[in-house]
C-alpha cells in the first residue's frame, strides 16, 4: 500500500518534494485535479465532492494514508470525510490534512504573537486558522489576507516577474503594517513563492516553511500509528496522476518537485474518476 498525496493542481508537488527528501523510503502516489483547479473559489458543496472523488480514487489505487495537501481541501472536506466516509467505507484507512501542523508550527515560532496567514479566499474567509491557532493559544493576534491571483501566476510561471511582485507586495502590505511577526503560507502553491515573500516581508518576519513542517509531522504521525506504517510498502515508487494533460503537468509539476517526473497518468473522468488510462508526456 501507499501514502496518497492529492491537491487540486500542482502546489501538493512542494509537499510531496519535502515527503521524498524526508521520507523517502515509502511508495507514494500522487493526484492532481489540474482540470478543476482553483478550488479556492468553489463552495463547499462542491470541494467537498471533489475531495471525495479523489480520496475513493487514490483509495482504489492502494493508499493506506492520504494528505490532502491542499489548504482548502482541507478547510471544506477533511472533518467530513474523517467523520463520516472513512467509518462508513475505510474504517481502517487515514485521511491528514495540513492545517494543524501548520498552526502548531506558528505557535512554536511566534516571538511576539502576532500571525499572519495568507491563502485562498476559501482559506481565508473559513477562518480555519483563526479557529485552530485560537485552540492552541488565547494571547494570539491572528492576521489573514486573501491572495486569489498568486495560484494563477505560480501555475502560470510568472514567479519572479515583476508583475508577480507588485501583486505580492499589495497583498503583504497590510500584514506589514500589523507588524507580524510570522508568516503561514496558506497554501501549497505559496512555497514557490517563498524567498520573495520573505524579501518583501523582511528580517523581522519568520515565512514558515510549510512543507518542511508537513514532513516533519507526518513522520511523527507513522512513528505513533505503527498500525498504519507497517502496511506501506518501501521500494521508493513515485506515481503520478493528473485529470487534465499529462504532458503539462509534466512539465511544470517538475518545477515545483524539483526533480524529473519520467512518467504521469491520466485520471480520465470529468466528475467521478470513473476510469484511468496510462498515458506519458511523448504520447500527448
Amino acid at each position: 500500500m501507499m501514502i496518497g498525496v492529492f491537491d487540486s493542481g500542482f502546489g501538493g508537488l512542494t509537499i510531496l518534494k519535502a515527503f521524498l527528501k524526508k521520507l523517502p523510503e515509502y511508495d507514494y502516489i500522487y493526484l492532481g485535479d489540474n482540470a478543476r483547479t482553483p478550488y479556492g473559489n468553489k463552495s463547499q458543496d462542491v470541494i467537498y465532492e471533489y475531495t471525495r472523488q479523489a480520496v475513493e480514487f487514490l483509495f482504489d489505487k492502494g493508499c493506506a494514508l492520504i494528505i490532502l495537501a491542499c489548504n482548502t481541501a482541507s478547510t471544506k472536506a477533511l472533518r467530513k470525510i474523517q467523520q463520516e466516509l472513512l467509518p462508513s467505507k475505510y474504517p481502517d484507512r487515514r485521511v491528514l490534512g495540513v492545517i494543524i501542523p501548520l498552526a502548531e508550527a506558528g505557535v512554536e515560532t511566534a516571538r511576539y504573537g502576532r500571525i499572519g496567514v495568507i491563502g485562498t479566499r476559501a482559506t481565508i474567509e473559513s477562518k480555519v486558522y483563526v479557529q485552530e491557532l485560537g485552540k492552541l493559544s488565547s494571547q494570539l493576534k491572528i492576521f489573514g489576507q486573501a491572495c486569489p491571483l498568486l495560484v494563477p501566476l505560480v501555475e502560470e510561471g510568472w514567479v519572479g516577474k515583476p508583475e508577480t511582485n507588485m501583486i505580492l507586495k499589495k497583498y503583504l502590505y497590510r500584514l506589514k503594517r500589523q507588524k507580524i511577526d510570522t508568516l503561514i503560507l496558506g497554501c501549497t502553491h505559496y512555497p514557490i513563492l517563498q524567498k520573495d515573500i520573505e524579501r518583501i516581508m523582511g528580517k523581522n518576519c519568520r515565512v514558515l516553511n510549510g512543507p518542511e513542517m508537513v514532513s516533519h509531522k507526518l513522520k511523527d504521525y507513522l512513528f505513533r500509528h505503527p498500525e498504519i506504517e507497517d502496511r506501506i510498502s518501501r521500494t521508493r515508487a513515485v506515481t503520478f496522476y493528473t485529470t487534465d494533460d499529462p504532458a503539462r503537468f509534466k512539465v511544470l509539476g517538475q518545477k515545483f518537485l524539483g526533480q524529473n517526473i519520467p512518467e504521469v497518468e491520466r485520471a480520465n473522468s470529468t466528475s467521478l474518476f470513473l476510469k484511468t488510462s496510462r498515458s506519458t508526456a511523448g504520447q500527448c
